[in-house]
């Protein structure tokens, strides 16, 4: 299996370390089209001579091409790479709000992945979400499938309107999380701990919890049960949590994400 990745930023050059680093494709079998011509070696062991900066005859020959340039390029991309494409090819986005409709348009190829990763795919550890259009058949699927999880989890959806609240909960998701973290980072100094042991405090209180959760097939109700005990300090959090309405808020929040990506992928397709 050959794969063109076009566009090396974060995210292309998180997909091809992930094909890599499992071994899925050999470095020999990944290109590269990227504005920025390559001065070493290659990267990750890809050879110098699959970097491109213009588009070649080679990109007829591949069987994957991967879209991870910025949404506002995408137009002038198209115009340049379509002459080059063929109908047998599949496609994968990971552009945001650019819709698989557009992608048939502008490229004039049909068999169209389009997904919505998130910042841990860098590490291995993303959740990606993803849809295709209907020319794209199972054995596809599961192919694009096993490239998607070489950088963390995936799950497909026959609705590409949900990859809007994929945004807003997996891609978004990150920073709340980490916003919820320097809260009560800023809770442990009031409290006495110096900067790097509030840290650490919060940093392994955040994996521990979501490691022993995996662990057991207990929902997140029954852990709050467990941890929280009647009349109890956990108790005494919670209480202040219910009667300022966090989980409402943190719901109204999600759903205020996916209404800004439905408007900012409105925008990108009239683009």
């Amino acid at each position: 299996m050959k794969v063109m990745i076009m566009g090396f930023g974060n995210m292309g050059k998180t997909y091809a370390n992930g094909f890599i680093s499992s071994r899925f494709i050999k470095q020999d079998d990944i290109y590269v089209l990227s504005r920025n011509e390559v001065t070493n070696d290659g990267e990750f062991g890809i050879p110098r001579s699959n970097f491109f900066t213009n588009p070649t005859l080679i990109i007829s020959e591949l069987d994957i091409i991967i879209l991870s340039v910025k949404p506002q390029d995408f137009a002038a991309l198209a115009q340049t790479v379509q002459p080059f494409l063929n109908q047998n090819q599949l496609v994968l986005s990971v552009m945001a709000g650019v819709t698989i409709n557009r992608i048939k348009e502008e490229l004039k190829v049909y068999k169209i992945i389009r997904s919505m990763p998130n910042i841990p795919t860098q590490i291995g550890m993303g959740m990606t979400v993803f849809s295709a259009s209907s020319e794209v058949d199972r054995k596809e699927l599961f192919i694009v499938q096993n490239l998607i999880n070489t950088t963390g989890k995936s799950v497909y959806v026959e609705k590409e309107e949900l990859l809007n609240a994929a945004t807003a909960i997996s891609g978004s998701g990150p920073a709340y999380v980490f916003y919820f973290m320097d809260a009560m980072i800023q809770a442990a100094v009031e409290l006495g701990f110096n900067e790097s042991e509030a840290e650490l405090l919060v940093n392994q209180t955040f994996m521990g919890s979501v490691a022993i959760q995996n662990s057991y097939s207990l929902s997140n109700e029954e852990w709050i049960k467990k941890v929280a005990s009647k009349g109890g300090t956990t108790e005494s959090a919670l209480l202040i949590f219910q009667d300022t309405q966090v989980n409402e808020a943190i719901v109204k929040a999600m759903h205020a994400a996916n209404a800004r990506a439905i408007e900012l992928g409105s925008y990108t397709h009239q683009k």
